[in-house]
């Protein structure tokens, strides 16, 4: 769907992409990043609005420096800042960019009722939208970047201002985009939690800079812990399984045990019975996306400190992105 190959954008004083090469294919694709990290300049090149200071990229096998005005046509673009106008309807703005987009007049309002509708809108189509709600602004602007049938859509951040509701129902009409209509989606967001749970691949960039490509679930492959918690007691099972000889730590109200084979699920179902305590799950553990950055960032210190190159990430994109993840659970939590 998107390929780029040496991408770089220079300014005077910043560059917000170094050589970035990238393949993006069908599906949900997460692009994460924190701040200032090129998410958004990016996109503004991949829409053939901005050119790219070296190397080059397609979208849809079409050439960003010289198909920009087909591309457009064919990609729906949300962008991350407020920009409707205030004194006209849902209706009236998703059928004008319909419109735009070249469908006729017919085919655009017909197109706009379904579209207000899939995002949850219909009821409120016709009242003007200075008087809407945050998430439902960013739901208008998901609907007229969906109004056209794109065959690829770019999302800007489309969860920014909403509460962990909205949030929720944004990323499970976002997910519902390429499940029910087969369109793919680049998705950028500061948010691992929301990435996580939402994208197919997961694209992460510092600095205008790859650190990282790969499926979602290579990111969150199982690791080799098993993950118990209990209704109390946990210091004293900890030293239950020690004794046993299985290794065991405390993370928050887990406790992680590395798994020494298929007994260590008998030797914990055991040691829990042993101390009559309530066993409230016992898994084998995933990785959090979060967690594989604050790893690689102590790595590097790590080798910082041995005279060795980091390879990780900067510490204050680990930081950022680990508080984004925090925010993330905490809508799941809601």
């Amino acid at each position: 769907m998107i390929a780029t190959e040496s991408l770089s954008k220079r300014y005077p004083r910043v560059t917000a992409l170094d050589r970035l090469t990238v393949d993006i294919t069908p599906g949900v694709t997460g692009l994460v990043g924190a701040n200032g990290a090129g998410k958004s300049t990016l996109i503004k090149i991949l829409l053939g609005l901005s050119p790219a200071s070296e190397g080059r990229a397609t979208v849809l096998g079409r050439d960003v420096a010289t198909d920009g005005a087909e591309i457009r046509a064919l990609v729906g673009y949300m962008p991350e800042h407020d920009c409707l106008p205030p004194d006209v309807s849902a209706t009236e703005f998703v059928v004008h960019m319909a419109r735009m987009s070249g469908l006729p007049p017919t085919a655009a309002r017909e197109r706009t009722a379904d579209t207000l509708r899939h995002v949850g809108l219909y009821e409120e189509r016709y009242r003007p939208m200075g008087g809407y709600s945050t998430g439902m602004k960013q739901r208008v602007k998901l609907a007229q970047a969906l109004v056209h049938d794109p065959e690829l859509v770019l999302l800007d951040e489309p969860t920014n201002g909403l509460d962990p509701v909205g949030r929720d129902d944004m990323l499970g009409l976002i997910r519902r985009v390429h499940t029910d209509f087969g369109i793919s989606v680049l998705v950028t967001s500061h948010l691992l939690g929301e990435l996580e749970r939402t994208s197919d691949h997961i694209v992460v960039i510092d600095g205008g800079r790859l650190l990282r490509a790969s499926s979602t679930s290579d990111f969150t492959q199982a690791t080799a812990s098993l993950a118990v918690e209990v209704t109390d007691r946990e210091e004293e099972l900890r030293k239950a399984l020690t004794a046993a000889g299985l290794t065991a730590r405390p993370s928050g109200h887990l406790l992680l045990v590395d798994i020494a084979g298929e007994e260590t699920y008998d030797t914990v179902r055991d040691a829990v019975a042993g101390l009559g305590v309530g066993l409230v799950r016992m898994e084998q553990r995933r990785h959090r996306i979060a967690e594989l950055f604050i790893d690689d960032t102590q790595d590097g210190e790590g080798a910082a400190e041995d005279g060795g190159r980091s390879t990780g990430p900067e510490p204050q994109l680990a930081e950022a992105l680990a508080a984004g993840a925090k925010e993330g659970e905490g809508s799941d939590a809601a």
